[in-house]
């Protein structure tokens, strides 16, 4: 039971931390501190290098330490009758002081001593509660020792048993008919809302029982981060940190991350792991006496590994433990780490989860996170608003609509007999939503997408009402089509349906067909003709993992989920949305898409919920579009916002940003898309990085504004000659397309440097240049500290291309809807803070601790007006220099270094 009481004015003057924190640091966890027990709304930017991570976990941890001991406080006044418990609607749960008030009559006096009484008793069991669970975890983990001693020797002694049973899935013996087989893929009798049905159809198959009567209510925090090797890194701070020993953790993953059965692993398709493994967790309830086989296949059994999940909870809680090492311990104990983790949120106090987890409310439901009275920390969150909107935004092409619709077409027509009419009735609305989408890109049913011309290019943009008008679909209730699929699970059904008929999706029409015979008949001649080889075998086919291609993982899996997100997305208001039509030459190249405008829709929920959330970031500006965006569009108060900024650890000399208005022979500095592709401004641009190269040692790191322009600037200059006068200072690298070859890259940059260093900078070679993108593999995640980035080189303004619809509907969306800061149009502000928000994650690659030190050079006479580089990060732009000259900035940069040298001797 969460006890309200007022927020305590009184903040630590000191926090557990596991060395003697920076001031920042400090500062930032007393504010910290403070917006949680206020139940506030923050927004913290702290840089690169001054210990966020852990000024958020030992900050938040402490506040959590000290709420859980007012809390027990509390409890304890109650029953010993210190305080008392108001009762009334108006005031439940809230500690009232007695009173000596007047003595009220008999009756009412009775039924507050009941109230009361009943109130302590509900009270003392829950204090029971926790102190019998606190008592069971301290147990088990001092035994947890000696006891994963013998699980590991007796794990070792069954592995030769059980090697086949892993990652395998067993087979009922003897043969399936058909008919028995198929009654996993016909949809069970469909009862609508107004028919009274208040359980979803399916709910146990991917719900799992993480209600338990006798868990104690925990007070949480959920940490969000954007990767998962960004959590995996929070977590082993938490492991350093204070806290490390007695909090309890747990990290919630995708099964792709946290899956320990091979059999599922092995799909490569995310939707075809979800739903066989929900396929087997049903089957593992139905199975009674079935053998393995032999060999790894799958098929229709069960998953050996969804298996004591109570001991798995446990052992979870008592340690603090990553990704790695929990799927490392549910090979151990043969315990799906998947559903085990989420057994543990319940009664975990620090949750670790991807943004996606929370941000989507049906995975939040699906995982059990609850966010009334509890804390939300969004690390790492510049991108939140276009990370919100990616979530809720969806794009289906021509090519999967044709394919869901021949796949559901085939389908009803097989299990026409056995489908109930209101099953029959949806499944003919989805068939014509699908017609309608298609005949909206220009194509036809029963026709292959690629052979289907669908005209000239076109792209439209059109409100949500106006696209569902246009194209017929205004007279469909698509609330009432996207509950039918939520409830029966259409796309789970269709999905097996597919994986082992494989019905054929395509249609070929004959050059010598009647002239009179439509598409449609040819379309079903077509579905009677093809043989069921399955059918005949009576059996479902069995098909080794191993030897499936990634065309057969695509061909087998239904895009029907997809379009279900689509049709959820058309329920949005319809000032909230806007769907594009892009039509291109051939209907498989076409698609719609679903653009959200307003992320704070599917925001508000969230932050209303909470006790109090936390924002933060390296870069966090420009601070104004979280404000009225997110925040004032959601509906928070102004003053339950707080917002929080550091500088830097480093001395004020450790770091040089110059802005550059010329180069070396005056030619001014202007990557405009009207200037940028001339040869003067990338001679220029030549020029000043081979005076910057001479002058910089180690490792110096160049974002371009795109791809195409790197590579266009990189021709152009091994056709002038530029690239060879570099490479006598700098070995030269670029940024690669595929991931892939990121680690190669960054690995010969790094041995390059530090070749460089060892030698003593012979041969006239001083470090490396690596030419990267913004918003690239290089812009974010990647550290280039020390050594590997002494310079980084910003060249031009990254704007977004503004003739892009999606980016118009959006700038016009915010003129509609925003008032004008300083007389400027609230679009063309969003224009520029999208720009600067990539220039501020770039040059956050350098600085990544309290004795590095770099040099910012921003070449672009732009960075000099005062609307661009006020929205640069506080500890950079109180010392940007600008310079209109290039003589007086090589001189600086080479003055700076020289300085740098010759600290180092001394």
């Amino acid at each position: 039971m969460d006890l309200k009481r007022e927020p305590r004015t009184k903040v630590p003057e000191s926090f557990p931390f596991p060395f003697q924190p920076y001031d920042i640091q400090q500062r930032f966890m007393r504010e910290l501190y403070k917006t949680l027990d206020q139940g506030k709304v923050g927004i913290f930017e702290s840089p690169t290098g001054t210990g966020k991570s852990l000024s958020l976990i030992c900050g938040a941890l402490t506040w959590l330490r000290k709420y859980e001991e007012e809390q027990r406080q509390q409890l304890e006044d109650i029953l010993q009758g210190k305080v008392t418990v108001a009762t009334s609607a108006d005031c439940d749960s809230k500690i009232l002081v007695k009173e000596t008030t007047d003595e009220p009559d008999w009756l009412a006096e009775f039924d507050e001593k009941r109230a009361q009484a009943e109130k302590a008793a509900e009270l003392k069991e829950e204090i029971e509660r926790k102190l019998k669970y606190e008592e069971r975890l301290r147990q088990l983990k001092n035994e947890t020792r000696h006891k994963y001693s013998v699980k590991r020797k007796q794990t070792a002694e069954s592995v030769t048993k059980d090697e086949d049973v892993e990652g395998s899935v067993s087979q009922p013996s003897g043969s399936i008919r058909e008919d028995e087989d198929d009654d996993d893929l016909v949809v069970t009798e469909y009862h609508s809302d107004e028919e009274g049905a208040a359980r979803r159809i399916g709910d146990d198959d991917d719900e799992d029982e993480t209600e338990n009567d006798d868990e104690p209510n925990i007070t949480k925090i959920y940490y969000c981060s954007r990767t998962h090797s960004q959590l995996a890194q929070f977590v082993r701070e938490v492991q350093k940190s204070p806290f490390g020993e007695d909090t309890k953790v747990v990290s919630l993953g995708s099964r792709q991350n946290l899956c320990i059965n091979e059999a599922v692993k092995r799909l490569k398709s995310v939707s075809l792991m979800n739903d066989k493994c929900l396929e087997m967790q049903k089957n593992k309830k139905k199975e009674t006496d079935d053998k393995p086989r032999k060999k790894r296949k799958v098929g229709s059994g069960s998953c050996p590994f969804y298996q004591n999940m109570t001991d798995f909870r446990d052992r979870v809680l008592i340690e603090v433990k990553d990704i790695e090492q929990l799927v490392g311990m549910g090979k151990e104990t043969k315990t799906c780490p998947y559903y085990g983790t989420r057994y543990s949120v319940p009664l975990a106090q620090l949750v670790v989860l991807p943004y996606n987890t929370l941000l989507h409310r049906s995975t939040r439901q699906a995982c059990g996170i609850k966010l009334e009275g509890n804390i939300i920390i969004i690390d790492e969150a510049h991108n939140l608003l276009e990370t919100i909107s990616n979530i809720h935004s969806i794009q289906i092409t021509g090519m999967q609509l044709v394919k869901a619709h021949s796949q559901l077409n085939q389908y009803m027509e097989r299990y026409k007999s056995r489908l109930k009419a209101k099953n029959l009735m949806y499944i003919k609305q989805i068939l014509y939503i699908l017609t309608c989408l298609i005949k909206c890109l220009g194509g036809k049913v029963g026709i292959a997408p690629h052979a289907q011309k669908t005209g000239p290019s076109n792209v439209k943009l059109m409100t949500i009402n106006d696209f569902l008008f246009t194209n017929g679909m205004d007279n469909i209730n698509l609330f009432k089509v996207q509950k039918y699929c939520e409830r029966s699970e259409i796309s789970k059904k269709l999905n097996g349906f597919v994986e082992k008929y494989q019905p054929s999706v395509e249609v070929k029409i004959e050059a010598k067909e009647p002239a009179n015979q439509s598409a449609t008949s040819k379309f079903l001649q077509e579905i009677s003709k093809r043989p069921l080889a399955a059918a005949k075998n009576n059996a479902a086919p069995i098909v080794e993992v191993n030897e499936r291609t990634d065309e057969e993982y695509q061909s087998w899996t239904s895009p029907l989920r997809q379009i279900e997100e689509l049709l959820l997305a058309l329920t949005n208001a319809d000032k909230d949305g806007r769907v594009v039509s892009n039509r291109q030459e051939l209907l498989s190249q076409s698609s719609i898409k679903f653009l959200l405008l307003n992320p704070a829709v599917h925001f508000s929920e969230i932050v209303e919920q909470c006790k109090a959330m936390v924002i933060a970031g390296g870069t966090m500006q420009p601070v104004s579009e979280f404000k009225q965006q997110l925040f004032s569009s959601a509906g928070v108060q102004a003053d339950r916002l707080v917002e929080f900024s550091c500088g830097h650890v480093i001395p004020h000399d450790h770091l040089l940003p110059l802005v550059l208005c010329k180069g070396p022979t005056g030619v001014e500095l202007d990557f405009t898309y009207q200037s940028r592709d001339l040869p003067n401004t990338m001679d220029e641009l030549g020029r000043v990085l081979c005076n910057v190269c001479s002058v910089v040692p180690g490792g110096v790191v160049c974002f371009f504004p795109s791809y195409d322009y790197e590579n266009q600037v990189h021709t152009y200059w091994t056709k002038s000659g530029v690239i060879t006068r570099l490479s006598n200072r700098k070995k030269i690298l670029r940024e690669p397309k595929k991931a892939s070859q990121l680690d190669f890259v960054l690995t010969e940059y790094k041995s390059c440097i530090e070749r460089c260093l060892k030698s003593g900078q012979s041969g006239g070679i001083t470090g490396a240049l690596l030419l990267s993108v913004v918003g690239g593999k290089m812009s974010e995640g990647i550290n280039f500290s020390d050594h590997l980035g002494r310079c980084v080189v910003m060249v031009g303004l990254p704007y977004p291309n503004v003739k892009s619809p999606e980016l118009k509907e959006k700038m016009d969306y915010l003129n509609s809807t925003m008032s004008t800061s300083d007389g400027r149009q609230p679009g063309q502000v969003h224009y520029e803070n999208l720009c600067m928000k990539a220039v501020n994650q770039s040059i956050g690659r350098a600085i990544r601790h309290r004795g590095d030190y770099a040099t910012i050079v921003l070449l672009d006479h732009r960075y000099s007006r005062s609307n661009v580089h006020s929205k640069l990060p506080g500890w950079i732009r109180d010392k940007v220099q600008i310079m209109t000259k290039f003589g007086p900035a090589y001189a600086t940069i080479r003055k700076f270094f020289v300085g740098k040298q010759q600290q180092v001797v001394e």
